[in-house]
């Protein structure tokens, strides 16, 4: 899709009572006409924690707000109805829709099985620290609000290769592998292995968990007619499993282009790198370094050397398969991988994903929105930004095409243009600097030609001269959106 836009359509502290699916089906045009092309929706199956479960501690994959489970019939965001309802609603409007996809856990199981285990060094997960004992695992699903229905498939244990609640304790402080069972490899090497993150474990070795996933993902796009997902933690399941999965659907769904992001966790690009190797390139990924980039820079204000922005990013390095983004629900105050970017720096960064040729960006709701909570005895606040992301948005529909130059020469102020092409012949011009006010000599290749700020910061209108070039400035600490008149 030409310079298309993904918003990721919640936070974590969304309200039950705002009821998402239903918003989303007042909003949808409004999104669509400011310049989105595509939403990613939050998980939309029950989980364990009921109405106010965010949808990550996966309960149900089938359960879509339909049955009683868990204490409630919907979702934290609404029924299966409502769900359904909000995404013809947006597809209507041609904005495609990206559900988020957790296959790496279940959670909230049944009733208690008893097991043999072996705990496991949390630091070493390579390491067993105890012989094999029995304990109580919440590895039994029955699904008794859904019964049969989607699905006959109940979870057992052997569905699992390891958890860390264990039932007789009530406790969480142990990492417990099941006996006769392994961690899965082609995962991540932190903790000399990374497949455990949370809950039970799946074992996507099991010919059982393969098939049942591999027919969820038919049954998911046949109920819901998406357009792709947001794959969650994927550094902590085997590469092949995903490169499997995918393939699967797109043979099953041939003809149709199904759009595919993972969320693989790491500032390091070569581990991004590697992972979209092992995946064939069935998936871009989001371009994490670079979030990492925009949060060290807010920090360090002017002694961030802003030239160096995108290096080491898979912006640069693997620009078809980034997702870029400023901040998610797990960046956000008060979460597990709490990195903010500074509020002062976010007009910035917006600049740098929205308003470039490379990557696939995608804004996050409480940017736009803005968003005030309360969460581990601390108060939040997360401003709204959509004056300026609805200006990027605009720019980046009707100017952003054409070869790209950069201006990255100066350690506080640098700039880019687009040049347009035949069916976009305007040009446009970004400035922006971390320190002082400043400018920037750009060569716009349009001699005598008149360029407003499209921000509103700068009143006056810069002129071309007979050469092409001009004197773009913007204010100290903030960008401006140069388009031609």
């Amino acid at each position: 899709m030409s310079n298309g836009v993904i918003m990721q359509y919640f936070h974590w502290y969304v309200l039950n009572e705002d009821n998402l699916w239903n918003q989303l089906n007042k909003t949808a045009n409004d999104l669509a006409n400011a310049g989105f092309t595509a939403l990613w929706l939050p998980p939309a199956y029950k989980g364990s924690g009921g109405t106010w479960d965010v949808g990550y501690a996966v309960y149900d994959l089938f359960d879509l707000g339909e049955f009683d489970q868990k204490g409630t019939v919907r979702t934290k965001y609404g029924t299966r109805e409502e769900y359904l309802k909000a995404i013809k609603t947006a597809q209507g409007v041609d904005l495609q829709i990206y559900a988020d996809v957790v296959f790496n856990h279940k959670d909230g199981g049944d009733e208690i099985e008893r097991i043999l285990a072996q705990e496991m060094d949390w630091n070493d997960r390579n390491r067993a620290i105890s012989d094999w004992y029995e304990i109580g695992a919440y590895t039994k699903f029955n699904f008794p609000g859904r019964g049969d229905k989607y699905s006959s498939m109940k979870w057992h244990w052997w569905c699992f290769d390891s958890l860390s609640y264990n039932a007789d304790t009530q406790n969480t402080d142990k990492l417990y592998r099941i006996k006769d069972k392994n961690f899965e490899t082609e995962v991540n090497y932190e903790h000399g292995n990374y497949d455990y993150l949370l809950a039970n474990d799946l074992d996507s070795s099991n010919e059982l968990v393969r098939g049942e996933l591999m027919y969820w993902g038919r049954w998911f796009i046949d109920s819901t007619n998406v357009d792709g997902f947001r794959i969650d933690a994927v550094k902590h399941v085997r590469s092949s499993f995903f490169r499997d999965w995918l393939n699967h659907l797109r043979v099953h769904f041939s003809g149709r282009k199904l759009f595919n992001c993972g969320e693989y966790w790491s500032q390091n690009i070569d581990d991004l790198h590697g992972y979209l190797a092992a995946t064939e390139g069935l998936m871009s990924l989001f371009d994490v370094p670079l979030h990492f980039k925009f949060h060290q820079a807010s920090r360090q204000g002017s002694s961030f050397d802003i030239r160096t922005i995108f290096d080491r990013t898979l912006v640069k390095e693997q620009p078809a398969l980034a997702v870029t983004f400023v901040e998610n629900h797990d960046t956000q105050p008060c979460q597990s991988l709490e990195s903010p970017v500074e509020p002062w720096f976010k007009p910035l960064a917006y600049a740098l994903i929205l308003l470039r040729r490379e990557g696939y960006p995608c804004v996050f709701y409480a940017d736009y929105y803005g968003a005030q909570y309360h969460d581990k005895g601390r108060d939040a606040t997360l401003y709204s930004h959509r004056f300026l992301i609805e200006k990027y948005l605009k720019a980046r529909k009707e100017y952003g095409f054409g070869d790209q130059h950069d201006y990255f020469d100066h350690p506080n102020t640098i700039g880019w243009t687009r040049l347009g092409n035949s069916e976009h012949p305007g040009a446009m011009a970004v400035v922006m600097t971390n320190g002082e006010a400043g400018s920037k000599w750009m060569n716009m290749f349009r001699p005598d030609a008149a360029f407003y700020d499209a921000t509103e910061h700068i009143q006056e209108i810069v002129y071309t001269n007979d050469d092409g070039w001009g004197n773009f400035p913007c204010s100290g600490g903030s960008v401006s959106v140069w388009l031609q008149k």
